[in-house]
């Protein structure tokens, strides 16, 4: 499985396949422990939960959802079920703002990841059951040497050093960027210099990717030429990976990811500009 996106009609037909494995990646901010309850009162059949908090994000580091070490993620992985020798497809209810993150994660680490596109909703339009209760997956087998770190990701260091050519991109939505709402971290604002193009607009209204010219004339309108001369933040390095995601279907290639992003850059005393 090469895609990045997964149809519902693709994933029905791996659905038997014992190399593929299928990961719920739901989560509500203001309700973080909603997401499990959903997750047992119907899923995708197969599918174990991935809980942001829990497995993909560190218990502490830059940021609210700092990134956990690889050997940590492969290790919380691994008690899924979920490893570089299956085929992986994520979903969430909110066009993959959340299951993005799962897919970098997974993708970085070489495991061929791919994002359920129309997410739980198109599941549910196709008519397909559901499945409830739990899953207890075999444990999967993860390679004895990892790296450090994750690849691709930017510090808050390298960010204020970068070089003039690289393009900064805000992927949250418009008054948070210009500073006229926070409501979750304590200061306002952006990094200066960088450029809004806020996650939700690679969505159709049905919560699908639009499509592959659609999204390269999205970023390259903005002044995007590649993803090598990108960085993506949003507030705490979640649906950031979702431009990661687009831009890689745009073939403009992976942007580097400011995993710490704006939760990080606010509370370190760096410059912050407001307005547009």
């Amino acid at each position: 499985m090469t895609e990045l996106l997964v149809t519902v009609d693709g994933l029905v037909e791996r659905l038997d396949d014992p190399d593929t494995a299928v990961v719920d990646c739901r989560w509500w901010l203001e309700e973080p422990e909603r997401a499990s309850r959903e997750y047992r009162a119907g899923h995708v059949p197969t599918a174990v939960f991935a809980s942001l908090d829990d497995d993909l994000t560190a218990p502490s580091g830059p940021g609210r959802h700092p990134l956990p070490t690889p050997r940590a993620f492969a290790d919380r992985m691994s008690r899924l079920g979920v490893g570089p020798r299956r085929r992986v497809v994520v979903y969430d209810d909110r066009g993959g703002a959340f299951a993005a993150r799962a897919w970098w994660m997974l993708t970085a680490l070489g495991v061929d990841a791919a994002v359920l596109d129309g997410g739980l909703q198109a599941w549910r339009q196709a008519a397909l059951a559901l499945a409830d209760g739990t899953s207890t997956p075999a444990v999967a087998d993860w390679p004895a040497t990892l790296p450090d770190r994750f690849p691709g990701v930017v510090e808050r260091a390298q960010l204020v050093r970068r070089e003039p050519h690289v393009v900064v991109v805000d992927a949250r939505a418009p008054e948070r960027y210009r500073g006229e709402v926070e409501p979750i971290d304590p200061v306002a604002g952006h990094i200066p210099g960088a450029i809004n193009i806020p996650y939700a607009g690679n969505l159709t209204a049905d919560l699908r990717l639009r499509s592959v010219g659609e999204l390269r004339d999205r970023f390259v309108e903005a002044g995007i030429v590649s993803g090598d001369r990108t960085v993506v933040y949003c507030g705490s390095g979640v649906t950031s990976c979702h431009h990661v995601l687009a831009m890689e279907l745009s073939g403009l290639g992976r942007p580097f990811l400011y995993a710490g992003s704006w939760s990080d850059w606010c509370t370190s005393g760096e410059p912050v500009e407001t307005s547009s």
